[in-house]
């Protein structure tokens, strides 16, 4: 019984496979040519470098060019397409099917003409090129050099019945109804098939910004970190966040309406307000801002360096807006930071007061400590007082020592004060006498391809000078060491954050007790006296 059910089965799987090879791949060979027949372009729409549209409708017509992979509008105006309106007319080229054709000849048969179907003069002629498929013959054909081939179709009327119209082949030989929906992908407007961005270089590829007005500013960002300096009108830090969020909203900015009428007298190329360039990988973009457009507060004429199209753009405005950042740009891509030192890396600060007599120099130290765990590391305080001998040391508070750390790490200018100031300048705001110098003395942090590497032994070190008016204004005012710049800085550095009095960084922990410790006794004892004040046992 087992071995009759095995040879049905067999049976039945083996006339099942000779079906399925049989007829099953004529089905499909089938459906694939119907498929075919009715698709109405083939291997001309494949590669399509070239598209021109050219319609009766008023502002219907314009050209597109493919350069690499990205496609360009040359006609009615000079300017980058929008690549999802382009894909969606490419997209239905290559995929038209027609539901019904007729051949072109029969037409006298019956009496008519192409005029009957609005082919005669087509509402919509659509005109594409493409590369030939490669022969072997040409493989080593430079590409430049390959002709293109054109294809021409003609749009005509809408059917009477279905959303649908009459298109004339490209041989001309045959009608095909198609989808209207080629039409409408076709018919788009202007301002949907063009791209709307200006400067299309995103924040992560910028390694240069230049902006132009009344004054001139240059900045470049350190191709091995992420760092961004000023090149011109000085040389000077620059604020990375700052940065990136003028180049996020130079991205932002949008053409706002092309102008074909009515020009300005002067383009913005002719005499440009604003020069902003933004350099990228192997590229750069120009955005020139003309005269402001009449009855607007926020709008600009504008172009694009290189190319001849009009447009207006708006400029944001307020507070810490782009507008305010393109007017003083020298003043608010600046680094506020006044010092530029890692915490980690400092081994030693040196307190001194020059303006105060006889005040002995403090200095606090780190002790050492392996490099996985500077923050952990113990602090003492070296007093020199003079003529002593020898330093005093005594053990300091590893938590006030990392707040100071932080305190001046986190030191932000409220104004530059001048960045070339004379000798009278500076006697002035207090540094012929500065009420405190700070010298931090800093080691090289090991790199990420020695993590484990002991701290350089050659260390490096950074002066801060904070002085005061000699007419007091409620401000201080600080430079850094071997630097021009004179910044204006909270005053509170001076009466909180740097006292020169050991005491203000004596470890306040008399004993620390061991984990697990337990206090069993407890013996308060008047030194002076030698009488018990307090005798407690626990």
């Amino acid at each position: 019984m087992r071995t009759k059910v095995t040879l049905v089965l067999l049976f039945l799987n083996v006339a099942l496979f000779f079906f399925i090879f049989k007829f099953e791949r004529n089905w499909r060979t089938e459906r694939a040519s119907l498929e075919a027949r009715r698709r109405v372009l083939g291997a001309e729409a494949a590669d399509i470098r070239t598209l021109t549209v050219t319609s009766t409708a008023p502002g219907g017509s314009y050209r597109l060019n493919r350069v690499g992979e990205n496609w360009q509008l040359t006609q009615p105006l000079d300017w980058p397409a929008n690549p999802n309106a382009v894909s969606r007319i490419i997209g239905d080229l290559q995929i038209l099917d027609h539901e019904t054709s007729f051949a072109v000849a029969d037409l006298k048969t019956n009496g008519q003409s192409l005029a009957d179907y609005g082919l005669d003069q087509p509402k919509l002629v659509v005109t594409f090129t493409n590369t030939p498929d490669p022969s072997p013959a040409a493989a080593n054909t430079p590409p430049s050099t390959v002709p293109l081939l054109t294809t021409t179709l003609r749009l005509g009327d809408t059917t009477k019945i279905g959303n649908r119209l009459y298109l004339l082949s490209p041989d001309g030989e045959r009608i095909h109804v198609v989808p209207r929906a080629l039409a409408d992908s076709l018919a788009i407007p202007l301002n949907q098939l063009r791209a709307d961005s200006l400067l299309t270089i995103p924040v992560y590829e910028a390694r240069s910004l230049r902006i132009q007005n009344t004054t001139r500013v240059a900045l470049r960002r350190d191709p091995a970190t992420p760092r961004w300096t000023f090149d011109t009108p000085i040389v000077a830090r620059a604020n990375k966040d700052a940065i990136d969020l003028a180049l996020g909203a130079l991205g932002a900015l949008r053409a706002k309406i092309f102008i074909t009428e009515n020009p300005p007298a002067t383009l913005p190329s002719a005499a440009p307000s604003y020069r902003i360039t933004v350099e990228g990988n192997n590229r750069r973009e120009t955005l020139l801002l003309g005269e402001r457009v009449p009855k607007s507060a926020n709008d600009y004429y504008g172009q694009i360096e290189g190319r001849a199209a009009l447009f207006t753009v708006t400029i944001p405005t307020g507070a810490k807006s782009l507008q305010e950042t393109l007017d003083k740009a020298q003043e608010n891509l600046r680094e506020k930071r006044i010092l530029d030192f890692d915490p980690r890396a400092v081994t030693a600060i040196t307190l001194r007061a020059p303006n105060a007599p006889g005040q002995p120099t403090l200095t606090l130290q780190r002790l050492e400590a392996s490099a996985n765990s500077t923050s952990e590391a113990a602090w003492q305080i070296i007093r020199r007082a003079t003529g002593d001998a020898a330093p005093q040391t005594l053990p300091a508070d590893r938590a006030a020592v990392h707040r100071l750390l932080e305190q001046l790490n986190l030191l932000s200018a409220l104004s530059f004060t001048s960045d070339a100031p004379t000798a009278a300048d500076a006697e002035n705001w207090g540094f012929a006498r500065p009420e405190r110098e700070i010298t931090l003395t800093l080691a090289k942090l090991p790199t990420a391809a020695a993590p484990n590497a002991q701290p350089s032994t050659l260390n490096s070190q950074v002066a801060l000078q904070l002085g005061l008016a000699s007419q007091r204004d409620n401000n201080a005012y600080a430079r850094v060491a071997g630097a021009a710049f004179v910044y204006t800085v909270n005053p509170d550095i001076l009466r909180l954050e740097t006292p020169t009095t050991p005491a203000a960084w004596r470890e306040r922990t008399l004993r620390e007790f061991p984990a697990g410790a337990r206090i069993t006794a407890l013996k308060l004892t008047d030194l002076t006296t030698a009488k018990p004040l307090l005798d407690l046992t626990l």
